[in-house]
């Protein structure tokens, strides 16, 4: 997690999170910490949330009877949590998520399992249309506390170079 802090006024200080587009190097990886270990709620939530009407992910007893035995945590949510996780050291300081890709869930998840996530820098470019802003592309990947890769996907987000960030035009933000 990349955490600064800036002077806003006489003995006080505000922190701030992220990466500016310079601050990327192409093969840096980030691990996220803390966790989060997955609750059924957190499940049943995020399936009832999104209208998903699958029985695998809260119906206990239909769950039972699949190769599984319980219920799976619906894979949008695995995903969401990887993404939330990797906020603060990849994309606080974001313009855009531009895109994912090659997105792969493989494992099952669980209620009880802790997810932790890491990721690498792959690319970086500067922007063609947009002085002051890059082109940053990560891999996410994301185990369980058994070490099982659970989910990868690629992700490219558009990040402002030093000065260009939204809250370096806000002043006293």
């Amino acid at each position: 997690m990349v955490q600064r802090w800036k002077e806003v006024g006489k003995q006080r200080y505000r922190e701030t999170f992220g990466r500016y587009f310079e601050d990327f190097v192409v093969g840096d990886v980030y691990e996220h910490r803390p966790g989060k270990t997955v609750t059924e709620a957190d499940n049943h939530f995020f399936t009832l949330l999104t209208l998903n009407t699958h029985p695998l992910h809260f119906d206990a007893e239909f769950a039972k009877a699949s190769e599984f035995g319980r219920n799976l945590v619906v894979s949008p949510y695995t995903l969401a949590l990887l993404i939330g996780m990797s906020v603060t050291d990849t994309s606080q300081k974001a313009i855009a998520n531009l895109g994912m890709r090659e997105v792969k869930f493989t494992a099952p998840v669980f209620a009880g399992d802790t997810i932790y996530g890491e990721s690498e820098v792959l690319e970086k470019r500067e922007s063609r249309s947009r002085p002051g802003q890059g082109i940053v592309g990560i891999r996410t990947i994301g185990k369980n506390h058994r070490h099982e890769v659970v989910c990868t996907f690629i992700r490219d987000m558009l990040i402002p170079a030093r000065g260009h960030a939204v809250e370096d035009r806000m002043g006293s933000y």
